[in-house]
């Protein structure tokens, strides 16, 4: 629900269309499912890749799996879990195209072992503003590979991509959460479970004092019981949106309250289905009107390892004092940067915070930049609709590596996007 734009959608159905659309006189930018909260794939005029999503080919033998960009990440699962096969790497949705995650470069639960989604592609088909269609691979063409993976559409329109799944022997997760009662906890806990394939922390973010930073911290692995006879649940749907004042100091510290302590003792074991340990969110339809008509934003940042405390300490303590939290904060540990130009994780801590639109909050947001540039973190530009280009910039060593290719090849001509267009990308 924020931002709001007035745009024009063009739909194609084979690569001769698309080739029409993009020689119009107009810049545009590729759209998948909209699922990245901001404005990095919202134009005047969008090219809606989804209904672009056929299967093309699966190798039993490595796991290859060919699809269109349109293919989202659910039907993958639905598809090929019952064979035993997972992706390598997803993010907390699975309702996002193909197309999205090689241009969010998205990263997941395991960044600190598989890495981000690049680290799976063997090759993709992008479309560039003369029409030509390459294929492209770290291989082939290394810098169209490292500027389209992570480049939020800006290079070209992804029209199909080889990816390779992983073998699993379980639609099930053993999943071992440990109850954390402060920030250097929640951090020496995290080092503690590092082998775990999987992990990720809930924290409290409006506790205060000796408290702050206290969480539940989820670590997990499927298990091997060869059930694989996965099927998506049925949902619950919001009905309506909320009032504005529904979400609240109080009503964030009581459901706070709540989910902190429906774990009574430090640690406990259970077993949960892929959706509930990947997917929670996915499980409600309509889910962000509880944040109301005037919509919400989601701030991630990351933060460089030995600054990850020291800055994560400062950011919670900024939170709590000014009352609006946040009821969904998660942090999770990344493994080393790669090569593509703006993919978000590098060596540290990932924290992400959804806040509904109210007055005040952007103000709030600017003090937590200058937290995130002070320790030499960044900020996630798929989450993000507000940064001023100054802190983008400082977050990105390779900027102006990505807007020397941009320029060298004319991309800027034909793809934009409102973000690109704040950021000066």
């Amino acid at each position: 629900m924020y931002p709001k734009i007035k745009n024009r959608t063009f739909v194609f159905n084979d690569q001769d269309a698309l080739k029409s659309i993009i020689a119009k006189p107009h810049e545009f930018i590729p759209y998948g499912n909209g699922r990245s909260y901001g404005d990095s794939a919202l134009n005047n005029n969008i090219i809606y890749v989804k209904p672009y999503n056929y299967f093309i080919d699966f190798d039993e033998n490595d796991g290859l799996l060919q699809v269109q960009s349109g293919v989202l990440l659910g039907e993958i699962l639905e598809a090929f879990v019952p064979r035993g096969w997972f992706l390598k790497t997803t993010p907390g949705t699975k309702f996002i195209t193909i197309g999205g995650a090689i241009a969010a470069d998205i990263h997941g639960k395991n960044h600190h072992h598989e890495g981000c989604f690049s680290e799976c592609i063997k090759e993709f088909k992008i479309m560039l503003p003369d029409g030509k269609i390459v294929s492209c691979s770290k291989e082939t063409i290394p810098e169209l590979f490292c500027a389209t993976c992570g480049g939020h559409g800006l290079t070209g329109i992804i029209l199909s991509a080889g990816i390779y799944l992983k073998k699993i022997r379980s639609k099930y997760i053993e999943q071992t959460t440990i109850k954390t009662k402060n920030l250097e906890e929640t951090f020496n806990t995290f080092e503690e479970y590092y082998n775990a394939p999987y992990s990720v922390a809930w924290i409290d973010c409006l506790a205060k004092g000796s408290q702050m930073g206290k969480g539940l911290l989820m670590v997990g692995n499927f298990k091997k019981d060869n059930q694989l006879d996965y099927k998506e649940k049925n949902k619950f749907s919001i009905p309506f949106h909320f009032p504005s004042q529904a979400l609240n100091n109080w009503s964030v510290r009581a459901f706070n309250w709540l989910y902190y302590n429906k774990i009574k003792e430090k640690i406990s074991k259970q077993t949960v289905d892929l959706d509930t340990f990947f997917y929670p969110l996915d499980a409600i339809s309509h889910w962000n009107r509880i944040y109301g008509r005037n919509g919400f934003l989601q701030y991630q940042l990351i933060l460089p390892k030995n600054n990850s405390q020291e800055g994560l300490s400062k950011i919670l303590k900024i939170i709590s004092d000014s009352g609006k939290g946040s009821f969904l904060a998660v942090l999770k540990l990344c493994g080393k940067s790669n090569e593509n130009y703006l993919s978000f994780p590098m060596e540290g801590y990932s924290f992400a915070l959804d806040f509904k639109i109210e007055k005040g909050l952007f103000s709030l947001l600017d003090r937590l930049d200058k937290v995130v540039i002070e320790h030499h973190g960044r900020i996630y530009l798929s989450k993000d609709v507000r940064t001023s280009r100054q802190a983008f910039e400082q977050g990105y060593p390779q900027i102006e590596a990505f807007r020397k290719f941009r320029k060298r090849h004319k991309l800027g001509l034909k793809f934009q996007s409102l973000q690109s267009k704040r950021l000066g990308i």
